[in-house]
């Protein structure tokens, strides 16, 4: 018996699925081996697996647990509510916190607990965008979840620390839900062309429409199947059209997809050389200030898929080569993006690389602290190390002093304007410069600075 005909008369109210139903609902997991990804969530023994495998013969079922389960969009949140309450044979009841009130909430908490003292039927509530909810809708909830009236399943997109009541969340588990990988979503898709659930073997996938629904799909398995039933409604309807061979399947190639979902494939190999040519044509578009060059490859490895940590971490890069000392705070605000990308995540998270790169190409470029990093290395790896001054030798343990560590060491902040006039370098490198300031903004104050520190370490 199909997995949703059991929902229907031993869990009531989850959702039948019927033919006509959309192609990522008909490929809902009918059972915990199905669903993608949340391994670390689903491991044997975890309380999520207690939850939503089936007790057997003898066994206890495992005392319910309202959950909070927090994930992006696409990443089995309903499905694993709908598990939860096929495999405990639970009365389902399913709310939106777009479109419920307090109101609803207490007509269903009201509902379950008579149907717990009558039937002693226990009831899952789900709660879908919890984080939409007021404070006093969530508030209405705490009863019935401290006295276990129900066993709340709450999903949310947004961080349950801040979106959710600490009452609420205390009584709860919260589980964080991954990214699904492109090779499970692609698993996924590939269930779903050839299950009698889905597509039935009606239509072949090609590779490429593969890796390019993949990129779009972003990790989001509804997104992903939803492409897939556009383009593969597209080729079906093409074949028709076309008169095909009866015996031949039609194909869900490039063009089909492109057409499908009207977002043409960018032709970019994160493996390939295009990858390597598009990164670095991004890096050389920013060290020469053309900003909207810039902003052209950012886009072209955004819409590839791309992984925005790696293009935030080039951008860090980038500040500290090639901006340098002429606007210091462009490494910071390519830090910050670096930091606000992790927590943002995709698609938002390319507003804040854009400011980023515009940041860093149009700001004046210096890298005199690159090369002067890279000349000190030079010395050390060539051997011009020397022995470190003795005044300046550690001389905090007992028995430093009687062999002349720190003796004659002054104290910079004893002297005028905090620069003491003595020896720092090693005597093999005396009077060696390895930063020379630009003359390019924020570094022409500095070397005008630079000199006169200079001069007074020197004694001039």
């Amino acid at each position: 018996m199909d997995l949703f005909d059991a929902v229907t008369s031993t869990a009531a109210g989850v959702p039948a699925v019927g033919a006509g139903a959309p192609l990522a609902v008909r490929m809902r997991p009918r059972s915990v081996d199905e669903v993608a990804g949340q391994g670390h969530l689903l491991a044997s023994g975890s309380p999520l697996r207690r939850l939503v495998e089936p007790a057997g013969d003898g066994q206890r079922r495992a005392a319910p647990s309202s959950v909070i389960l927090w994930g992006p969009p696409g990443t089995g949140k309903t499905t694993l509510a709908y598990l939860i309450a096929s495999a405990s044979e639970r009365r389902f009841v399913e709310l939106s916190a777009v479109t419920a009130g307090v109101k609803d909430v207490r007509a269903v908490i009201d509902d379950a607990r008579r149907a717990l003292a009558t039937e002693g039927a226990e009831t899952v509530l789900f709660i879908d965008e919890v984080h939409r909810f007021t404070k006093s809708q969530q508030d209405a909830l705490l009863p019935s979840v401290e006295n276990r009236w129900v066993t709340l399943v709450a999903a949310t997109t947004e961080n349950p620390s801040f979106s959710v009541n600490s009452p609420l969340l205390s009584r709860s588990l919260l589980l964080t839900l991954q990214p699904l990988s492109e090779h499970d979503v692609g698993r996924l898709v590939r269930r779903a062309v050839d299950d009698e659930r889905g597509l039935g073997g009606a239509v072949t996938l090609a590779d490429d429409a593969l890796e390019h629904l993949l990129r779009l799909a972003g990790g989001d398995a509804r997104k992903a199947l939803t492409i897939l039933e556009a383009a593969a409604g597209a080729a079906l309807t093409a074949s028709e059209e076309d008169g095909g061979d009866p015996g031949s399947t039609p194909e869900v190639d490039l063009p089909t997809v492109e057409r499908a979902i009207d977002v043409a494939a960018v032709r970019y190999d994160r493996d390939g050389d295009q990858h390597y040519d598009v990164i670095s044509a991004f890096i050389k578009s920013m060290r020469g200030s053309d900003v909207d060059a810039a902003l052209h490859y950012l886009a072209r490895m955004i819409a590839a898929g791309e992984d925005p940590r790696f293009i935030a971490r080039r951008v860090v890069i980038a500040a500290a080569e090639d901006v340098g000392m002429a606007d210091p705070s462009a490494l910071q605000t390519a830090v910050a993006a670096a930091q606000a990308v992790q927590l943002i995540g995709m698609p938002e998270g390319r507003i804040i690389l854009a400011e980023a790169v515009v940041h860093v190409a149009t700001a004046p470029k210096s890298n005199r602290s690159y090369n002067g990093i890279n000349a000190a290395m030079a010395d050390v790896r060539a051997g011009r190390i020397g022995s470190v001054p003795p005044h300046l030798r550690d001389a905090h343990y007992a028995g430093a002093g009687k062999i002349g560590h720190g003796k004659g060491y002054v104290y910079a902040h004893d002297e005028p304007h905090a620069v003491a006039a003595q020896q720092y370098l090693p005597d093999d490198l005396v009077g060696t410069r390895y930063y020379e300031p630009s003359d390019r903004g924020y570094e022409r104050q500095l070397a005008e600075r630079l000199d006169r520190i200079r001069g007074m370490l020197s004694g001039d």
